[in-house]
């Protein structure tokens, strides 16, 4: 059989060209049909097909209804969009060469005076590009938190010092001049309530924040967990190893219980630390984490380690968006 409209030769039972993508009819049939009903996706599919044609159906991530390129029939994805199809994903490769990534790890080294000229001192040892597995956590974290307000404190503190020294000054002058400073102090300090952590400087914060916790998936990697970073996620696609071919794919051993936890842990943990950050004198802390469902990531990351002087320093190098993941010895 040949393609009605290119000429290739095509199996008997084909249902569309491989070649330019023309509908191909069955024997008695007209050459073309008219879009079909959407067709609800099976439950844990993994790959595509339209219904109508047969042909290989590659959304964009995210989509719930997608057109078949060739025949125009539709398949609907359901209220999960594509997650209910694959929960696995990887984010596309755009730093490829060592160049590249080379000139990342000398901007990131040779910041501030200390760091200058740190990689021209340095041996790079090893420099490798992987694809790494991270399981994604959505975590939605609210924290409650109470803290001195130190500015209202400093006000407090200052009017009552004022308003201490009058009292002290007339209080010293009824007993003849003597002493009229010291007691001004003693009764600033006693309204104060010892210098400092005043009833009514104390104010309730609430810091909310949601993350797409990556979680390293491969035990052996973890002393490259992140801290605080977050992958740009808004060109990811489904998991295809052929878009990446001639890079090391890493295979994962954490399942995503584990990895849930870890995350939940981690983000508590992050949530105190930005707390500490803006606030002094933390007295009441607390964070309520609510957990949803993982989905497995895979990663381009570059790994750069140098020697300086009897030190290792390891660079761990977003391959997608260039961000530093991670980074030990600076």
């Amino acid at each position: 059989m040949f393609c009605p409209k290119c000429g290739s030769q095509l199996p008997d039972d084909a249902a569309f060209c491989y070649k330019c993508g023309a509908k191909i009819a069955a024997p008695g049939q007209p050459a073309s049909t008219a879009p079909t009903q959407a067709v609800i996706a099976p439950s844990g599919a993994t790959s595509l097909k339209c219904a109508s044609c047969g042909a290989p159906i590659s959304p964009k991530f995210g989509e719930m209804i997608i057109t078949c390129e060739y025949c125009g029939s539709s398949v609907s994805l359901g209220n999960d969009g594509w997650k209910s199809i694959n929960k696995h994903t990887m984010l596309p490769l755009k730093i490829s060469g060592q160049d590249q990534a080379l000139k990342l790890a000398h901007d990131l080294m040779d910041k501030g005076l200390l760091h200058r000229h740190l990689q021209e001192s340095s041996t790079l040892e090893e420099m490798n590009l992987a694809l790494v597995p991270y399981w994604l956590v959505p975590v939605s974290a609210r924290t409650s938190l109470v803290a001195v307000d130190m500015t209202a404190e400093a006000g407090q503190i200052a009017t009552t010092a004022a308003l201490a020294g009058i009292m002290g000054g007339a209080m010293g002058g009824r007993r003849g001049g003597g002493g009229g400073l010291l007691t001004g102090m003693v009764l600033g300090t006693a309204m104060t309530g010892g210098m400092g952590g005043g009833q009514g400087s104390k104010r309730a914060y609430q810091m909310d924040n949601d993350y797409d916790f990556p979680t390293i998936a491969l035990k052996a990697l973890t002393e490259y967990q992140p801290k605080d970073y977050q992958f740009k996620l808004g060109d990811r696609t489904l998991f295809d190893a052929t878009k990446v071919k001639g890079i090391k794919v890493l295979n994962g051993d954490v399942g995503e219980e584990m990895a849930k936890n870890q995350a939940k842990t981690m983000v508590d943990q992050l949530q105190s630390e930005k707390a500490h950050a803006a606030h002094h004198m933390i007295q009441q802390l607390s964070t309520q984490a609510d957990v949803g469902e993982a989905e497995l990531l895979h990663a381009p990351v570059w790994f750069a380690r140098y020697a300086h002087k009897d030190n290792k320093i390891v660079l761990v190098i977003d391959a997608n968006s260039g961000g530093v993941i991670n980074s030990i010895g600076l």
